[in-house]
C-alpha cells in the first residue's frame, strides 16, 4: 500500500459552551490547526504517484476561504467543534473529491492530535 500526505494550515476559534464553566475550552478561544490528510492506493497511477499533490489544492482553499480566521461554531454550525469532529469533517470533504483519501488528522496544539480513519 502507498501513502502519501499534505499538510495545512488555518487559525480559527471555537467555543466548547456544553463543557462546564470551569472547564477552559467552554471559553471563547482560538488555535493555530494544522490538518493532514492522508491518501492511499494500492497501485501507483501511470505518472508514478498516488495521487499529484497539485490535486490537492482545491482542499487548501476550502480551507482559506471557509474556516482561516472564522469562528468555527459559525461555520460547521453547531457547538461541538472539536478536533476529532473537524477531523471527520475534513475527510468527508476529501472523501467525496479524492477517493484515495484514507485518513485525516487535525491538531489543535504541538502535543494533541484527533484522526478519523473509517
Amino acid at each position: 500500500m502507498f501513502r502519501i500526505t499534505k499538510e495545512f494550515h488555518f487559525s480559527a476559534s471555537h467555543q466548547l459552551a456544553h463543557l462546564p464553566d470551569d472547564h477552559q475550552c467552554a471559553r471563547l478561544h482560538g488555535h493555530n490547526y494544522i490538518v493532514v490528510v492522508e491518501l492511499s492506493a494500492a497501485e501507483l497511477d501511470g505518472n508514478g504517484f498516488v495521487r499529484d499533490y497539485h490535486e490537492l489544492q482545491p482542499l487548501k482553499r476550502y480551507i482559506d476561504d471557509n474556516f482561516d480566521h472564522r469562528h468555527l461554531n459559525d461555520v460547521l454550525g453547531h457547538g461541538r467543534v472539536t478536533s476529532e469532529c473537524l477531523a471527520r469533517h475534513f475527510y468527508d470533504w476529501c472523501k467525496a473529491r479524492l477517493p484515495e483519501t484514507s485518513a485525516v488528522r487535525v491538531s489543535e496544539t504541538p502535543k494533541t492530535w484527533a484522526e478519523y480513519r473509517p
